[in-house]
């Protein structure tokens, strides 16, 4: 029998809302707090974003730092008319399809994939912000890599191995999208979504045994599954992103979002486009696999929570000084009252 939606977003944590999943790790920031004298002490972990990475980063500025050779191609976008975007896309020789994003953004916040210059004007009538233009990346294999490494030594690890699963639905021949999406708690969270990004879509009926793309971002808020690959994770890992990683001024701990075409590729060193790199709030996506228990989870982010702990104290011996905590507030609260009144 299957359970009714509120009862699996109250029994399965990775549904939870952030706050209240975050809300039992409090005393563990505490300690760390006391233990580093600061309330804000992450914002010293990677000295070379701001705020460490934690909230309120510009997503330019962090790929600016990042090897030309391991990202895609990629347009900033500030107050330009849309006939110099489009000016700007022909000289690049960015074609459609591309990924759109807020420079400033979290958890797939107005991401979107977008597959023609109609599409594109409509995105650029409706962010007045800073947004970001990414040359897309049709690699089937989507990885969300966390590395870190202490500031006196020349060799990090990775810690998380999060492989992606896009939300998709399967045709049996009679039925819509909308009802094969009910099918299934994933999916049925997204159906209210859908309905007002993707009308069209909701009202296909997909041919029998026919796979249907519903979601191209590969964020868990947006129906993306999570799945554990700790188990790829070897020594060949760890030298690839620490020769990536080498080249990122002040970057310590942090998530690579990226694409690459095989395992065996990512073994290589080669192949990999990082879509993103995401500083001291990144979480270990591997704990969001359902095979994952709340225990465990917060088993694991307690680790990574220490060694941000540990490369916290390095860098402030190193004499870098932590934001006062009213910075931190302040810069949240600014980016949600600015998201509310859109």
């Amino acid at each position: 029998m299957r359970l009714p939606l509120f009862l699996v977003k109250i029994l399965k944590f990775e549904y939870w809302t952030w706050w209240a999943f975050y809300l039992p790790m409090l005393p563990y920031w505490a300690y760390w707090s006391l233990r580093t004298r600061s309330f804000a002490y992450f914002s010293v972990v990677n000295p070379g974003i701001e705020l460490g990475g934690f909230f309120g980063e510009s997503k330019r500025d962090i790929l600016d730092k990042i090897d030309k050779n391991y990202l895609p191609k990629y347009l900033y976008i500030e107050n330009l008319s849309f006939e110099d975007v489009q000016n700007t896309l022909e000289k690049e020789q960015i074609e459609f399809p591309v990924i759109a994003k807020p420079n400033v953004g979290e958890r797939g916040f107005h991401v979107a994939k977008i597959t023609s210059l109609s599409e594109l004007e409509e995105y650029h009538s409706a962010n007045p912000n800073p947004y970001i233009i990414q040359e897309y990346i049709s690699f089937e294999v989507e990885l969300g890599v966390l590395y870190n490494r202490m500031p006196n030594s020349t060799k990090g690890q990775v810690t998380s191995l999060t492989g992606k699963e896009f939300l998709s639905v399967v045709g049996d021949g009679a039925s819509t999208v909308a009802k094969l999406m009910e099918k299934d708690p994933r999916s049925q969270m997204q159906i209210p979504r859908l309905w007002e990004e993707k009308t069209e879509l909701m009202n296909m009926i997909p041919q029998k045994n026919e796979k249907v793309l519903l979601e191209p971002i590969g964020n868990h808020c947006k129906g993306t599954r999570f799945i554990n690959y700790n188990h790829f994770i070897n020594n060949q890992v760890h030298e690839v992103f620490d020769k990536i990683a080498a080249s990122i001024d002040g970057f310590y701990y942090g998530r690579f979002d990226m694409r690459v075409k095989s395992i065996e590729d990512l073994y290589e060193g080669k192949n990999i486009k990082i879509l993103e790199l995401n500083g001291v709030s990144s979480e270990p996506g591997h704990i969001y696999d359902i095979s994952y228990t709340v225990f465990k989870a917060y088993r694991d982010l307690i680790r990574h929570w220490r060694i941000i702990g540990h490369i916290a104290i390095e860098n402030i011996k190193n004499g870098i000084k932590p934001v006062p905590f009213s910075v931190i507030i302040k810069t949240y609260w600014k980016h949600f009252t600015v998201s509310v009144k859109k």
